[in-house]
């Protein structure tokens, strides 16, 4: 399965993700993104059922598979302020559907890290191929592959 990057920016390895609970894997493998500062929207990496939606956070499932996207460290903290929400939980997407808009600037601006975690939860390292972990991305590029 294809697992596209939800946000524009340049790729990192997760172990960069300023946060120990991504960068040590406990949610799981995957990749970081730092993002473009510009406001925008992140899209679904996946085609699934949104099963958790947070403004700042969601994960998507199809094919047996779930997906964590991360907007930002921390980003819990603002209670949703800066972001709007374009999906509902529950809703089926297809991969590049937006979910979310928000303003990594704004989220930076606010003492918040606005990297972005795409975690295979529950999935094992070496079931992930591909895995884009510098460069530049653009939402909608395949960032990794989970077998």
């Amino acid at each position: 399965m294809e697992i596209l990057s939800p946000v524009s920016g340049r790729a990192m390895p997760i172990s960069d993700v300023p946060d120990p609970v991504f960068a040590g894997l406990m949610v799981g493998p995957g990749v970081g993104i730092d993002p473009a500062r510009e406001a925008g929207t992140a899209v679904a990496p996946i085609s699934g059922t949104i099963v958790k939606l947070h403004p700042h956070a969601y994960v998507i499932s199809g094919g047996g598979k779930s997906v964590l996207v991360h907007l930002g460290i921390d980003t819990v903290q603002l209670k949703g302020e800066g972001f709007s929400l374009h999906a509902s939980e529950g809703a089926d997407v297809a991969a590049g559907d937006p979910i979310v808009s928000w303003d990594p600037a704004a989220v930076e601006a606010g003492g918040k890290s606005p990297a972005v975690p795409v975690v295979a939860l529950e999935g094992s390292a070496d079931a992930l191929s591909g895995l884009v972990t510098a460069g530049d991305v653009n939402a909608g590029d395949v960032v990794f592959v989970w077998a």
